[in-house]
């Protein structure tokens, strides 16, 4: 049988990861692998160009200052996939340039599939979108269950491969693990602006608790030294004191599956801590223009995917000026005072997490991909 010929784009670390598991689950013999991605991608296939250190820039500013760069390079994709005339592209993620390189491709009579995989969250910030999507692609593989029927509703052939957080997070459980009731978790996310934003209010929740609980302890996550560092100094400006307070690296789901409870940044955190069924409240603070511009164009009720996926507040969701060390020490106070309100958490946090599949996502995606391709078992 020849090989069917597969065309992938992804922009960003975390397609990256995506697109090298969805590469891995995609059998040898059936395809040939090209396209654009990270050094993960790179190692699988050699005929994959690594443009991650141009490509993954974060903010409207960073992406108008290579505006230039993204304009050529769409200019080349194009010319290479015409080119080339692969069966099929796999679009992952990364819908600024994915979404118009789908366009543009159409526009020039591009008559292979078009598959995207890992939807953009369209259905927070512009479900207008979606219509479009369902005119220029022939099938959208997502990996959170309320997706599904937004994409078929508007006549897209759609899948659900399942989250492969269940995968990742499956591998790092630690089985019969029993929580330590005198631990918080203290879990400000990866970025720098985010711990300069959200440490200061989980440290002086941690100086309120402290005095309410003396033998309470508190445990950070840190991805870098330096960043262990900066949350050390800032634990020092409002006195927390050292002995109370540990700061590891590469530590977070460690210390999800150890806690009593905790406090968590907005993101994937969330849902990694609903997996680990940590009790915790759910905090996010931003520029407050960079706030009040998002709510005017987010369509959804909730901050948190755990919440989104419910439809309902199952974690508490401190925003902006509600994000204070006094509302975190009360929400995490409340908690830890009250058994029965932490099990009845860890049940609806469990029953959020069973939405995500079972397993085996990138081997359902590639399943996915193999048929829209035409091939069968």
């Amino acid at each position: 049988m020849k090989k069917k010929h597969l065309f992938l784009v992804s922009g960003e670390v975390s397609g990256d990861t995506h697109g090298a598991a969805l590469m891995r689950a995609l059998p040898e013999a059936e395809f040939a692998l090209s396209g654009l991605g990270g050094p993960q991608m790179t190692k699988l296939s050699g005929e994959i160009e690594n443009w991650l250190e141009e490509a993954a820039v974060l903010g409207l500013w960073e992406v108008l200052k290579k505006y230039g760069y993204f304009r050529t390079k769409m200019e080349e994709t194009v010319a290479r996939v015409l080119e080339q005339k692969p069966d099929g592209l796999v679009l992952i993620d990364y819908p600024g340039f994915n979404l118009r390189l789908a366009k543009r491709l159409r526009k020039e009579g591009y008559a292979g599939k078009l598959i995207y995989y890992i939807s953009p969250q369209v259905w927070a910030w512009k479900k207008g979108r979606i219509k479009t999507m369902a005119e220029l692609l022939d099938l959208m593989i997502c990996i959170f269950p309320f997706e599904k029927p937004l994409y078929e509703n508007s006549g897209l052939s759609t899948v659900f491969s399942g989250h492969p957080l269940v995968d990742s997070l499956s591998r790092v459980k630690q089985e019969g693990l029993t929580r330590e009731p005198d631990l918080v978790a203290l879990l400000p996310g990866s970025r720098e602006r985010e711990v300069e934003a959200l440490f200061p209010v989980m440290a002086e929740a941690a100086v309120r608790l402290k005095q309410q609980y003396p033998l309470m302890r508190f445990e950070a996550a840190a991805v870098s030294d330096r960043l262990a560092e900066r949350m050390r100094e800032i634990a020092n400006e409002v006195r927390l004191h050292p002995s109370c307070l540990e700061i590891g690296v590469g530590n977070v789901h460690d210390v999800m599956q150890r806690a009593a409870v905790g406090v968590v940044a907005s993101g994937t955190a969330t849902l990694e801590a609903a997996y680990f069924g940590l009790p915790y409240c759910l905090v996010y603070k931003v520029a407050w223009l960079t706030y009040v511009v998002g709510r005017m164009v987010v369509e959804v009720d909730f901050l948190g995917i755990v919440n989104v996926i419910a439809n309902r507040e199952v974690v508490r969701e401190l925003l902006q000026a509600d994000a204070t060390g006094e509302k975190i020490a009360d929400e995490l106070g409340s908690l830890l005072a009250d058994e029965e309100a932490r099990a009845a958490l860890q049940k609806e946090l469990q029953k959020v997490v069973d939405q995500l599949g079972g397993g085996g996502a990138h081997e359902n995606a590639a399943n996915a991909v193999r048929e829209a391709l035409g091939i069968t078992d």
